[in-house]
């Protein structure tokens, strides 16, 4: 095993998306330690969504943020011909929540990171969920059990956290209102580094924009309107 590093107060599932990255800054701004994670599992995005949560991170240049552990998590051998993996067929604007659920993705993320908080005795792991996740492994009782279950086979006290749980897609983009956001990461079908702007996620993303009422700063491949998505909580 390596040396351990200095202790960090919160560890942080950074995805690269705009909640996750809002958490990020609340929690800085908090003066929490902050030791960043990203799970590379091979999925499409995968690559984009890395270099992007690196040049978020490097925008904050605060001492309190450790420098980014990545981890690990190959999932093509599970997921085979899926669309995360091949990129083919991706959801589009109009899809329902349901088409862009990745089966298990959430447990594992939370047991690679929650491990390595455990052998690196950080306390408590932060995940940038909201009030509107409509998945079952994004609920309270999920995470809970989680927890616990890590806990009893490892005998620490890890706390799973979801600092934003109780908050809608406004208030969080309030949060977030003075963050570098440009520089986040949502999209599921990219073009390179570029966002596509018609897959599920484009759509989610111009809507939480649009709900801040500043405008999108991303440069999009395409545009369409997005007024038919509406899971936003206004």
């Amino acid at each position: 095993m390596t040396s351990t590093p200095p202790p960090a107060t919160v560890g942080l599932l950074l995805s690269g998306g705009l909640d996750s990255a809002i958490l990020l800054g609340q929690l800085l701004e908090q003066g929490e330690t902050v030791q960043p994670f990203y799970i590379c599992s091979g999925l499409f995005w995968q690559d984009a969504e890395l270099q992007a949560v690196r040049d978020y991170a490097a925008a904050w240049s605060a001492a309190a943020l450790r420098p980014l552990v990545t981890l690990d998590l190959p999932l093509a051998d599970v997921y085979g011909e899926h669309w995360c993996v091949t990129g083919r067929q991706v959801p589009d604007s109009g899809s329902p929540d349901e088409a862009v659920y990745l089966p298990g993705r959430n447990a594992l993320l939370v047991v690679k990171a929650a491990l390595w908080c455990q052998l690196h005795q950080v306390p408590t792991l932060a995940l940038g969920t909201l009030a509107s996740n409509p998945f079952a492994d994004a609920t309270p009782a999920f995470f809970q059990d989680v927890e616990t279950a890590l806990n009893r086979g490892d005998g620490s006290r890890l706390k799973i956290v979801r600092p934003l749980e109780q908050l809608n897609k406004r208030q969080v983009m309030e949060l977030g209102r003075s963050y570098p956001l440009a520089l986040t990461f949502s999209c599921i079908s990219p073009s390179g580094r570029q966002h596509c702007g018609s897959c599920n996620k484009c759509a989610e993303r111009q809507a939480a924009f649009r709900l801040l009422g500043t405008g999108d700063p991303t440069e999009y491949a395409a545009e369409r309107p997005v007024e038919q998505y509406n899971r936003l909580a206004s």
